[in-house]
């Protein structure tokens, strides 16, 4: 008797650890460190994977790192507060104008 193993495809959502890591140019282990650092998010499961916007928020993090001097535990507070400044920029650009007489 035969016996045959079929093994199914599944793609799993977002970009594997390793991947992530050499797109960003970082180490994984430093990646590690900005997930416990809370400055990036994986998306939810027993391992490392991230959503592309996360790229995005890496080169941020890396470009703040590198321009300001800031060490990680800083730049949260910073990205936050860039974050707060754009959505108030955003919701004064959607604000009507009033015409002042």
């Amino acid at each position: 008797m035969t016996r045959t193993t079929t093994t199914a495809l599944v793609r799993l959502p977002g970009i594997g650890l390793e991947a992530f890591a050499a797109a960003g140019g970082l180490h994984p282990d430093h990646v590690r460190r900005l997930v416990a650092l809370g400055l990036l998010e994986p998306i939810a499961g027993e391992d490392l994977r991230f959503p592309p916007a996360q790229l995005v928020l890496l080169g941020r993090i890396e470009r703040l790192h590198a321009g300001l001097a800031l060490n990680y535990a800083a730049l949260g507070v910073v990205i936050d507060l860039l974050d707060r400044i754009s959505e108030l920029e955003a919701a004064l650009r959607r604000r009507p104008r009033s015409t002042g007489a």
